[in-house]
């Protein structure tokens, strides 16, 4: 008998195939997860909120960190691991799955690391022309089209999965709802396009100067811009924006045969699809490199912002030979230009409190232009960060904004200093409630608030996250009311001291609060002239003291969120490494939070998508005494704590329950994902790697070293041309496999995941 546990994406680890740990290894693993929850948390913000707090170039640290470990211990590597995934999704819009997987491309941050990727296509494919072409600042967008009409349109989300923005891509003017036929360029019956929806430099200056001249924040970059005005629930408000877009690849293709990129490129300008005016053919690396020298010194005198230069093979064949791993195309890449740099003034250090507590300090700046765009603040990470980086109160500092996001201080300029600078220190105490700061666990780098509770701080920022599009989605209960919501009313209590309450918010309790009013420039409050106090307002009433109308739609909408899916409830009680996607794998494993709350460790780590580092969290914050009570008010204030079971009348047969299925090279009329999800609907569990405990590995057309696998182990082996008939009728007899004819023509690439 073989002893099981869980491993570190919660699959199970069999210990009479495992080789002996080298020493070191638990505290690789520990890193390995938490890493992957950290990346993964990263591209939720980046992907799903349009809100990521920190820059490209941290994220990239991060990731390489990760890779690292992975090569040093290449058990850790497995299908949930960050870099195995392209990004992920928000289900604030209905989801959909792209014919073709939408791959991220690679990003390198030097020429040196060009021309190693160079080297190594070079290697299998000599003297092929590479097509150059600028890296926009935007969001991937798949566009579907069937003889010649816009059918669909969804984001780039986790690359198999995306959001369907159809209605709100059809507003966008330079997306030709139907094709035209030009002259050598038929419409073909079916054509997936992918591209990016972009903000104009030149709308996007003016559509912020409307913002600040109407008293509304500016957006912070032409990115988020973009994404934001893409994502509206309303169609009409996505058309009021400006954007534009340009297509850059193309996806699943049937009634059209191009022979390289640039000639899809001709075709796809031919039918109505915009395509970059910038892109270019060259026949050596040098002209590639003297791409990316030109279009560096004039990146923003372009009609939109870019961050790069991405240099691909221009041959399809070239293409398919070099292939893909499971994130990124072997035949293309991407140069990200180095972060622009400016000094300014370093005018206080302050700090921050998150929705788990963390004490986070942050640079208050003179403010300065910086990659396209005025910075105010910059994050500075944690005190060790303040003093790694050496810089003091008062000091000039270089400030960038790596990736062209998100502005962090680099270093002081130490020869500006005049000596009236100032150390920072971290505060013992937070400084939204005095609790005394301490780290969480000995050995943790991040000072904590431990009054989780009713810190207004934490309270603020968990009530904001708990009405984001993630979790109740709330309208109109923005940042500010939340804020309002948790102040104190002197002389009486916070209209709320926990989340429990917020479903039992009427109007009685909104009208008498009321909030400083503050300078949108300086953020200190404002003096009233005649009394010389702070000037105050009402918040959710009028000055004839009647409720606002912003007031009655939030109350209306907490009403409607108390029906929100289970997911939903689960991501907004903020527990600590629980995200949208581990939310969601809970919800489905179990269907009921009182079963998530009674499970042990080893059931939650057990479910796919969760594993050991998420089932300590989940366990730990059922523990808490007034967790239980926000479940329980929530469960009172009619908030849904089930999904409804499917009708087992409609279920598919379970005719692969409990077996572990690999597939492995091209199944007919299926995309690796489909045909995944296919074995998971009839209760197999698809795998990325074949052991002895493998149950049957699908073998379709060039199925590559899987197979060979298999074959020594002795795993039973299913034909590509039999998969209709393994998913209705399960694994068949054993007989002698025979290898898949190697000639056959390949269903898309053929390739192997890395």
């Amino acid at each position: 008998m073989s002893t099981t546990e869980a491993g570190p994406d919660g699959t199970e680890d069999h210990a009479e195939d495992a080789p002996a740990k080298a020493p070191g290894f638990e505290a690789a693993r520990a890193r390995h997860e938490d890493l992957a929850a950290e990346i993964t948390e990263h591209r939720r913000r980046y992907y799903a909120e349009d809100a990521p707090t920190v820059s490209d170039g941290q994220f990239d640290d991060l990731m390489h960190e990760l890779v690292d470990l992975e090569t040093a211990h290449p058990e850790l590597k497995n299908a949930n691991s960050p870099t195995e995934q392209v990004g992920t999704f928000s289900a604030a819009f209905a989801p959909v799955t792209h014919l073709e997987k939408m791959l991220s491309l690679q990003d390198v941050f030097s020429l040196d690391e060009v021309q190693t990727w160079a080297d190594r296509v070079a290697a299998e494919v000599p003297d092929e022309p590479y097509l150059c072409e600028v890296k926009i600042d935007g969001l991937a967008v798949d566009l579907v089209y069937r003889n010649g009409a816009l059918t669909r349109a969804a984001t780039r989300g986790d690359g198999t999965t995306g959001e369907d923005v159809t209605a709100n891509v059809a507003t966008i003017a330079a997306v030709p709802q139907r094709l035209t036929a030009a002259e050598g360029f038929d419409v073909p019956e079916l054509l997936e396009v992918r591209g990016e929806v972009y903000f104009p430099t030149a709308d996007f200056t003016r559509l912020n100067e409307a913002q600040v001249a109407a008293g509304k924040a500016p957006f912070a970059n032409p990115r988020n811009a973009a994404a934001g005005s893409l994502r509206q629930k309303d169609a009409a408000k996505t058309a009021e924006r400006p954007l534009s877009f340009i297509a850059h690849g193309l996806g699943a293709l049937r009634g059209f045969e191009p022979d390289s990129q640039s000639h899809s490129y001709a075709a796809l300008d031919a039918w109505g699809l915009p395509t970059s005016p910038y892109w270019k053919v060259v026949a050596t690396l040098a002209e590639a490199f003297d791409y990316i020298a030109e279009f560096g010194a004039k990146r923003h005198a372009l009609v939109h912002e870019i961050d790069g230069v991405v240099v691909k093979m221009d041959r399809l064949d070239v293409q398919r030979r070099l292939g893909a791993t499971s994130r990124t195309p072997r035949w293309a890449v991407a140069y990200k230009f180095p972060p622009e740099e400016v000094n300014t003034r370093l005018l206080d250090i302050k700090v921050s409190i998150g929705r788990t507590g963390r004490a986070t300090p942050y640079a208050v700046l003179a403010p300065v232009r910086v990659a396209g765009s005025e910075v105010e603040f910059a994050t500075l990470h944690n005190a060790d960060q303040v003093k790694a980086k050496g810089v003091k109160i008062g000091d000039t500092v270089v400030v960038r904004k790596a990736g062209d996001v998100i502005p962090e201080v680099v270093a002081p300029v130490e020869a500006a200093r005049d000596g009236s600078e100032t150390d920072f220190v971290m505060p013992e105490r937070c400084p939204e409630c005095d609790s005394p700061l301490a780290p969480a666990a000995e050995g943790d780098v991040d000072l904590r608030c431990p009054n989780a509770r009713s810190c207004p701080g934490q309270l603020r920022e968990r009530l904001a996250y708990l009405s984001g599009r993630s979790c109740f989605d709330v309208d109109r209960m923005g940042y500010i009311a939340c804020a309002a919501l948790v102040q104190p009313l002197e002389p009486a209590e916070p209209v709320l001291t926990d989340e429990g309450g917020v479903f039992d918010l009427d109007m009685d309790r909104l009208l008498p609060i009321r909030v400083v009013v503050r300078d949108p420039d300086t953020g200190l409050p404002k003096i009233d002239e005649k009394t010389g106090e702070q000037k105050v307002v009402a918040y959710f009433a009028n000055k004839d003291g009647a409720p606002k109308k912003t007031a009655e739609q939030m109350l209306e909408n907490l009403q409607t969120a108390r029906s929100q899916p289970l997911w939903r409830v689960v991501n907004a009680l903020s527990i600590r490494h629980v995200g949208p996607v581990s939310a969601q794998a809970l919800a489905e494993h179990f269907g009921d939070l009182d079963r998530i709350a009674a499970a042990d460790e080893a059931e939650t780590a057990a479910v796919d998508g969760v594993g050991p580092v998420i089932a300590a969290a989940v366990k730990d914050w059922f523990a808490v005494d007034w967790h239980r009570e926000i479940v329980e008010r929530w469960r009172a204030a009619g908030v849904r704590m089930r999904d409804e079971a499917p009708d087992p009348a409609a279920a598919l047969p379970q005719t692969l329950e409990g077996l572990t299925v690999v597939i492995t090279g091209g199944i007919p009329d299926h995309t690796r994902e489909g045909a995944a999800a296919a074995v998971k609907a009839r209760g197999g569990k698809p795998s990325s790697s074949v052991s002895k405990k493998t149950g049957a590995v699908v073998a379709g057309d060039k199925p590559g070293s899987k197979y060979d696998k298999a074959l020594s182990l002795g795993v039973p082996i299913v034909r590509g041309e039999d998969f209709a008939r393994f998913l209705a009728e399960g694994l068949p007899a054993p007989e002698s496999p025979e290898a898949p004819d190697e000639e056959a023509p390949a269903v898309g690439d053929g390739s192997e995941p890395d």
